[in-house]
This record gives structure tokens, sequence and C-alpha cells, in this order.
């Protein structure tokens, strides 16, 4: 059919005048092809088939048989009653229908149905009070054809997203006739090597686990169809292979783009090959005071790797709280100064560039290499000496905040290094550009990323995970307190203070009236730390900390708490990220229920920096116990990150995670990202494959689904028609 025909409004089919036509297309559904591919969100499987004399009182099933009686009793004007008797060769069964006259004309003498819902036995007979009739033949003696008579095998029924006005059988019915009318019109553009290697792959993975495997296909259906398997599905197995057909498409026709995007990242940009050679490995690896960990030498391994091309490294680094990230970018960092090139490193706030630049500042005090902070709170005179120091080229490593981003220059940029949760575009990363050269890019993540998560919205980067954290880090305790604990809590962390260690206590906002009146029961910092000043912890220095004091104010605060100064530190979630006090040990969070798993996950992150056991106890708002609430539960017994990432993604879906990318992929129609993990790792290794053997997607039988691809990514990802 042509694209003009697909594109054929669906008000000029037959009974669908202009009103219908605009209550379907409030759900979407405007032209032909809308239709077709208006997956539906869920199936009904009807219960199984049984016998009529060996129905039990209360069982759900389903029965096959003849209306023998029918009769329609008016009781009072507005109310009715009627009753139909089913009967086929192992008895009968009565169904009832209140206040529904229309039945009358629907299910009369003669007509096969099929009948499914609970059963209710009265006297000596059973009854199913408004089931579900599907009906299999009006006139079952037109012929004595036996291929014309029902089968005894149940309907599947498609369920679709509905709106006011349209009802779900008006769906069933309109996508059953489309799909037969016009599916077989549509272009394919999997190929049948490609559907018959898919295949392969699927069953391999077992996929189809829940299938006889001596039932299922060779290769994936044709496109027309796996549509009428999923719009007129006749068995469980049409209902998984149809849609995995279309999963399969869409997610290898994602992971093609990525495959592009990745490709296009090396041979349309250039950056300085910096070689890492034996001697300036170890003369790096010496300047730090530990032993690295096996992660650590595999991912110092891969950028090395990485920065010797003359293409931009373009890799994440997703490491959990406390595996020792920050020593991986020092090294990324030195060997660009080791090669006569600059390095800097952008963090997410003030507080964490300034304890970036002192780590690096201690790592290298007795060195040659010179490092350079850049932030908001300098002055214009400190500013504008570091901004020409660096344009000199008399700064090796500058660190700072998103200020690094505009009106600097740098002599000679070899590495970027970007922390935790920095915004960092395409347009920024061109300021960074200096003569057509990229810098190599290095980006760190604390927040582990789930797998389907990181194969979708970061699967144009290369990835490296570490796992492992440093020798001699103290286990974390987490405790989920009910209010009866709080005396006794309190008690606690007077005894960790009088030992030495010192204490976090974490509120999720900073006053009492940052929020609405219904909010007033909300834990506050300002709040707390009057209260602990002057109650519990009177007899020890608390400090207090939060995202709206002046930097210099915020910078003193984590210096004097540094330093030991400070014995108390009652803070925001300003902390959550990087802040190392490895002398703090006991960590106390208010109001937990406000909080996401990973934000809990990263303030935990900040009591296990030492060698000392770390303590954190969780209270929430109001009256009721952490333990109720599934997310605390959850956070309670599982420590590692990754973990974590994965059970928060079950909790939470993608739609919050997603979010996390600035520059999002569109919204998946009918894969899952939960639950279609599996086949997202087929798609990803067939589509790499592909690149791999033809990187343009010449191949004439790939024209079709090369031009999907781009059609749908090519903006998104700025993939041109020659990637």
């Amino acid at each position: 059919m042509p694209a003009s025909q697909l594109s054929q409004p669906l008000t000029e089919l037959p009974q669908i005048g202009a009103q219908r036509g605009s209550r379907f297309a409030s759900l979407g559904l405007r032209t032909i092809r809308d239709v077709l591919f208006f997956f539906p969100r869920d199936f009904e499987f009807p219960p199984p088939q049984v016998r009529i004399d060996e129905l039990v009182d209360g069982q759900t099933a389903s029965i096959l048989g003849t209306i023998s009686d029918a009769e329609l009793v008016s009781r009072r004007p507005g109310r009715s009653v009627f009753g139909a008797l089913v009967e086929n060769e192992s008895g009968a069964i009565r169904i009832l229908f209140f206040n529904q006259p229309f039945r009358a004309e629907q299910l009369k003498r003669g007509t096969i149905v099929r009948i499914s819902g609970s059963v209710k036995l009265n006297g000596l007979r059973f009854e199913m009070t408004h089931p579900k009739v599907q009906i299999e033949q009006d006139h079952p003696q037109a012929s004595d054809d036996a291929d014309d008579q029902p089968t005894a095998g149940s309907r599947i029924a498609p369920i679709y997203p509905l709106t006011e006005g349209v009802k779900q059988f008006e769906l069933q019915r309109l996508t059953a006739d489309v799909t037969r009318l016009y599916a077989k019109e549509l272009d394919e553009v999997m190929p049948v090597t490609l559907r018959t290697d898919a295949m392969t792959c699927l069953m391999q993975a077992e996929v189809f686990d829940e299938l006889d495997a001596s039932e299922l296909p060779s290769q994936l259906p044709t496109i027309d169809t796996a549509l009428s398997m999923l719009h007129d599905p006749q068995t469980n197995s049409h209902v998984q292979l149809g849609r995995i057909r279309f999963v399969f498409q869409e997610l290898l026709a994602m992971q093609l783009a990525l495959a592009m995007r990745r490709r296009s990242l090396t041979t349309a940009l250039r950056a300085p090959p910096l070689e890492c050679s034996a001697l300036i490995r170890q003369r790096i690896v010496r300047r730090f005071p530990f032993a690295l960990t096996s992660d650590q030498e595999r991912v110092i391994d891969a950028i090395a790797g990485d920065m010797r091309r003359q293409f931009p490294m373009n890799r994440l680094l997703q490491g959990d709280v406390g595996s020792g990230k920050t020593v991986v970018a020092a090294f990324a960092m030195l060997l660009a100064v080791a090669n006569g090139y600059q390095a800097t490193m952008m963090a997410p706030t003030e507080v964490l560039a300034r304890q970036h630049f002192q780590t690096l500042s201690d790592l290298l005090q007795d060195s040659r290499v010179r490092v350079g902070l850049l932030c908001g709170s300098l002055t214009t005179a400190e500013r504008r000496e570091t901004l020409q120091r660096s344009a000199d080229g008399e700064l090796d490593l500058i660190v700072g905040t998103q200020a690094l981003l505009f009106d600097v220059a740098f002599k000679r940029l070899g590495v970027c290094v970007i922390d935790e949760q920095h915004k960092f575009g395409v347009n920024q990363r061109i300021s960074l550009r200096q003569g057509g050269i990229d810098p190599h890019y290095l980006v760190m993540s604390a927040t582990p990323i789930p797998r389907s998560i990181a194969m979708t919205q970061f699967g144009d980067v290369d990835m490296s995970v570490l796992r492992d954290k440093p020798a001699g880090r103290g286990t974390v305790h987490t405790y989920l307190a009910d209010e009866a604990w709080r005396a006794r809590w309190w008690s606690f962390v007077r005894e960790r203070l009088e030992e030495g260690r010192q204490a976090f206590v974490v509120a999720p906002r900073v006053g009492d009236k940052d929020e609405s009146a219904d909010d007033e029961d909300i834990s506050s910092v300002k709040h707390t730390f009057e209260s602990l000043s002057n109650g519990e912890l009177a007899k020890y220095q608390v400090g207090l900390l939060h995202g709206r004091m002046h930097a210099d104010e915020k910078h003193n605060v984590m210096s004097q708490f540094a330093e030991g100064e400070i014995d108390v530190l009652v803070t925001t979630t300003v902390i959550e990220v990087g802040i190392d006090v490895p002398n703090a040990t006991v960590m106390t969070i208010l109001g937990a229920n406000r909080f996401g798993l990973a934000q809990l996950h990263q303030l935990r992150g900040r009591v296990s920096r030492g060698s000392h056991a770390g303590h954190v106890a969780v209270f929430i708002d109001g009256d009721a116990s952490p333990k109720q609430d599934e997310r605390l539960r959850t956070f309670e017994s599982t420590h590692d990150g990754f973990e974590l990432a994965e059970a928060d993604f079950k909790l939470r879906g993608p739609g919050e995670l997603l979010g996390q990318r600035q520059s999002g992929l569109p919204r998946l129609r009918i894969a899952d990202l939960q639950n279609d993990v599996r086949v997202l790792e087929i798609a990803r290794e067939v589509a790499q494959t592909l690149i791999d053997e033809d990187p343009e997607i010449s191949d004439p039988s790939l024209a079709l689904l090369r031009r999907q691809v781009l059609s749908r990514y090519g903006k998104r990802l700025e993939l041109s028609d020659g990637a």
C-alpha cells in the first residue's frame, strides 16, 4: 500500500464518522498506520475451558455451548433480568444479566457462545452472573462443514488504553479489522536473514523460556503476521512471538542509532593522542599513597588505551560510593600532564570542587604539577588571574564548577573530567574545543545505573565500572528506627562522639517557612540544629550546613568539620556527593521517606570513608515506622549500590531514572526496560555486529531499517544521512 493510503484518515473508513473519529483521535488514532501500531497494553487470557459436570462452586471457568433457552423478565419499570441456559454434551449452566435488556437480541436460542466467569451453585444448578460472552456462531445449522464449526480453543483478548467515550470492544474490533485489511501492505524492514539470526540469539538467551521450543518458528514473524498475533491472538505463543518481534525491532533501531553515534565520535572528531608508557604509568601510580584495587587497575588500562587514540575518549565511569573514582580521574589528568597537556575537572558544587582541589594539591604538593581552582566565590582579581594562567599554560590542572564553561581558554587541553550530576551537553563541549581538536572526556557517576538504562540512555559512550572498594574501609550498619529509638539513638551518638568520632545529621529541608503550611511536620536543618544544640548534643560543637549559605560560609563549615573543630554537622543533602571526612562514622537521616534510594545510598556513603565501622539510623516524618516503607526496607538490607540501583528501578520504573540524561531518547512504544533486558542485550549485540560488518548500513536489504533508524533518532543523536 502506498504511504499515502496508510495515512488515510480513520474517518474515511465505513462506520467511523466524525464523532467516533474524534474519540479515537484522543488516543492518537487518526490514520490506518496509527491503528496498526496501536499496541495492546496487556492481554486477557480466558480461564481454562472445563466440562459443566466437573464444575466446582466458586471456580472461575470458561464454557463453550449453545443457548437452548432464553427469557427476558421485566420486574418493574427500568429493571429487568435476562436469563439463558447454555448447554453442551456435559450438561447445562444458567447465565443471568441484570438490567441489560439488549442481551435478549444478542443471545438468542441456537447461538453458540463462549462464556467465562465465576461459577456459583444455586440449588442443584450452576449459574454465572454477568459472565463475559463471546459469540462463536449465530446460526450453527448454516453449514455442515466441520471447518465452519467453532473450535474449543480459548480466545485471548488484547487490552488497549482507553479514553472517555471509547469502549474496549470497539478498539478490539477496529484493530482486528484494520490489521486484517491492511497489515499485508506494510513494508518489512527486517530481512529474513536478520529475523532468522535474531530468533536464534533470542532462543539461546531463553527469551521464550515459557514456550515449547519445538513449536517455535525458525525466524521472527513478518510484520503483518506479528501484527495479527497482537491484535487478534489465538494462542499464548502468538502473544509472545508478536510482541517480541516488535520489542526486538524497536530496541534494534535504538541500538543501531547508538552504535552509529559511537562510531561517528571516533571518525568525525579529533583529540590529542596521549601515550602511556610503562615509565609514565609507574610515575603516576607511585603518587598514590595506597595500592590500587584490581578494578582501578583495569579501568586505568582502559582509559590509557582510549587516550592514546587520535579521537576523543568518551567514557562513563560508574562506581559505588567509596570505590575510588577520584583516583582514576587523577590518573587520567596526570597522564595528560605527562604528555604536555592540561586537564580540567568539573564538579557539581563548589564544596566538592574545593575538596577535589585540596585532594589533588595534597597528592602533588612536592611535584612540578600546578593546580588551580576556578569557582563562583573567587574575587574578580582571583578569577582573572586563574583565567590568564590557564590561557598561558601556567596551570596544568584546573578544578572548578560550571564557571569553567564560560570565558575559559586553555593553552593545550588534553582531558576533561566531569564529576557527578553535572549537565554537560554538546554545545558546552564545543566551547572547550580548540582549533578543531576536542579533549578526551571522562564522566564519573557515583550513582550506579541499572543495566537497561546504561544500554539505552548511555549507550553512545564506553562504560567502566568500579565495584571493589579500597582495603581498610569499615563496615556500615543501617537501622530503620522507630520513634521509640530516639532517646537510645542519641545516647549511642554521644558515645561515639566521646570516642572521638564525628557525626552527620541530615534533614530534607532548610527551614520552617520554605514549605507550605501542610508540610510543617517536615524535618528541617534549622529546627534540628537548634534542637540538638540546646538538647541531646548541647555539650558538643554542632555545625550547620545547607545550600542557601554563601559559598564562603559553606567552605568554612566544611573545613572546620574536616579539621575536627565541629563534632556534629547538621546538613541537607548538600553533602551527599564526594564529601570525604573519614572520622565521621555516625549518620542520622530524618524524614528519610522524602529521599530516593540512590540519594539515601549516597548519604550513607559519607560514613564509610575510614577504617572505623559506620552507623546510619533512618527516621521518617510522622508516626509511621520506616519498616512500613518498602523502599526503606530495601535500603536497610542492600548495601551494594548496583543491586540497589536495580531494586530502585523495579520500585520506581524508568520514569524518574531516565531524567538523569540531559538529552533523552524518544519514548519506547512497546519495549519495557524493566522486563525486556535480555532482548535489549541481544539487540545491542546484533546492532554492533551489523555496524562492524557494514559501518554505513549500505546493504540494500537493510535500507528500510536504516531509514527507520535515521527518521527516529537522527536529529536527537546528531546522525547525518552519511553516518
